[in-house]
């Protein structure tokens, strides 16, 4: 069949949207309607150059939709159900699923390909060129076959514009603060960017019961949002934010500090590990540009002296098949905000003005509403 898609062939140029052909579903596939994607900082980062990835590709891995069609051997959805897909599949029985480390899952070892399962890909086209989608899943087409092990079903109530967001950034944030930082009550959480993934670590240090969350990003907008979704101080700049938990924590320093910036940088991972104290951590969840060094401390006072951890993580460390659900409850249930994070709707056509939005600071997360 034939699909509109927002493919990038080469790094620094704009997303290009144009129709490609689509294979059937092959043993163990699925194919979906997207409904919704979200425009999430990593498919930037492929159109920078930050990442690297196999080119051309179609973008998006955030997204929700309707299973239309499934291959042989499909057994965790069928036709008709709502799914949400998850940036890294979760196959369920290689080691790191097997010991609870689905973020871990062997399958993501083509996240940067697009490749499925046998070797080859869905996406074609009209020069016979193969495409892969961006984290075996590609949202930003209207249609995709993805691996079974990528998809979530969920309930039919929830929003597909809601939905997209739980593929990636709000358990990628959530899980920031609640698994990788492992944030306990009456803590001090520092959190460096309030986009559409740090918003959800100011939520998930709030949920964990932190008694200061304390956000730092130059952008008003952001501050201020950040605020409505649980921060309780937030700050221009680091220097002010040290400053400020200095007499908030008669000295000790935070007990967190959570690295959510758009581009991670040595500078903003050196402002992190000052600004905790002793027995502290910073938990990185940036992407930086490939092939810079993004952690330059000197280990006799930053890290042994101190006995301060550095932790990084994939998808916060959640369980998609088990996370993902349970993110929506919280949502049902009217603790988790997510409407709220989406700043501006945008049709595929506009996604490269989405984009400079997002670089612009206009927006906390933007949607791509399909057709």
């Amino acid at each position: 069949m034939r699909t509109r898609a927002a493919i990038l062939r080469q790094a620094g140029t704009p997303w290009q949207v144009t129709e490609l052909e689509l294979d059937e579903p092959r043993y163990g596939e699925v194919r979906i309607r997207f409904a919704a994607a979200g425009m999430c900082h990593s498919d930037h980062h492929l159109r920078t150059g930050d990442s690297v990835c196999r080119l051309p590709i179609v973008g998006g891995h955030e997204g929700a939709g309707v299973v239309e069609a499934v291959g042989e051997g499909v057994t965790r959805v069928r036709p008709g159900d709502h799914v949400v897909c998850s940036f890294i599949p979760a196959c369920g029985t290689c080691r790191y699923c097997a010991t609870g480390r689905q973020n871990l899952c062997d399958m993501g070892a083509q996240m940067q390909t697009g490749m499925l399962a046998d070797g080859t890909f869905r996406f074609h086209d009209d020069t016979g060129a193969d495409l892969g989608g961006f984290c075996m899943l590609g949202t930003f087409a209207q249609h995709a076959v993805v691996s079974q092990a990528s998809c979530v079903k969920v309930g039919k109530d929830i929003p597909f514009e809601v939905a997209a967001l739980v593929g990636c950034g709000v358990p990628t944030g959530w899980g920031s603060a609640v698994y990788a930082a492992g944030v306990s009550a009456g803590d001090t959480v520092v959190i460096f960017g309030a986009g559409g993934v740090g918003m959800n670590a100011v939520q998930g240090a709030r949920y964990a019961g932190a008694r200061n969350v304390v956000v730092v990003d130059p952008v008003p907008f952001k501050r201020e949002s950040a605020l409505a979704f649980g921060a309780t101080h937030v700050f221009a700049d680091a220097d002010s934010a040290h400053q400020a938990i200095v007499r908030m924590t008669r000295g000790q320093l935070a007990d967190h500090a959570i690295c959510t910036v758009g581009v991670l940088d040595a500078e903003v991972v050196a402002q992190a590990a000052a600004i905790v104290g002793k027995g502290a951590q910073v938990t990185i969840t940036s992407v930086g540009r490939s092939g810079d060094k993004h952690i330059q401390l000197a280990a006799n006072g930053s890290l042994v002296g101190y006995q301060r951890r550095l932790q990084g993580h994939v998808f916060g460390m959640c369980n998609p098949l088990y996370d993902i659900p349970r993110l929506l409850g919280l949502y049902r249930d009217g603790q988790l905000k997510l409407d709220e994070l989406i700043t501006r709707r945008y049709r595929l056509d506009e996604i490269n003005s989405g984009y400079q939005d997002l670089e612009d600071g206009k927006i906390i997360r933007g949607v791509i509403v399909h057709d």
